[in-house]
């Protein structure tokens, strides 16, 4: 892959990785540093891109392994948030569904989490799904459905209490 090539590629999946990583962490901030260090690792790394049956799912997995890991770091370390840095300027803000459903999906079980934003987000079927997460299509399903009935209940409580 040569330079040409990678810029055409990170334009057009820089912004939907991003809003897919997002999803499954539910900061959009730490989405877009993971996605774009996630970018960096691939241009050092090309010639296994150029190799990779999926790009996108490679720097998608990339990305979300650095938020892990990055979580995992900070957790063990206890360390507090950097309150010099305020919050990152976004264009637009983000609509109530929108917030609703990012609330909603960081209260699920990170599993079931990553399955639903895989299959409907990032529009895999379950077999891409499946490969990507490295579990059987059938344990798939089950969080895609598990998931599903979770999230339809949180977003009704939240109607519900928008409502009330």
């Amino acid at each position: 892959m040569d330079e040409r090539e990678f810029d055409d590629f990170y334009s057009a999946s820089f912004q939907r990785i991003t809003g897919q990583v997002y999803a499954m962490i539910g900061s959009r901030d730490e989405a877009q540093e993971c996605v774009q260090e996630a970018f960096v690792r691939a241009w050092a790394h090309r010639r296994r891109l150029d190799r990779a049956e999926h790009p996108e799912a490679w720097v998608r997995t990339t990305a979300y392994r650095l938020a892990v890991s990055r979580w995992r770091r900070t957790v063990r370390g206890r360390r507090p948030a950097d309150r010099a840095v305020g919050p990152a300027y976004e264009s637009a803000a983000p609509s109530e569904a929108h917030v609703a459903l990012v609330a909603a999906l960081k209260l699920l079980p990170e599993a079931q989490r990553q399955a639903l934003v895989l299959h409907h987000i990032a529009d895999l079927p379950v077999h891409d799904v499946a490969r990507e997460v490295g579990v059987p299509e059938g344990t798939i399903k089950a969080r895609l459905s598990r998931g599903r009935t979770a999230l339809a209940a949180l977003l009704a409580d939240e109607e519900g209490l928008r409502h009330a």
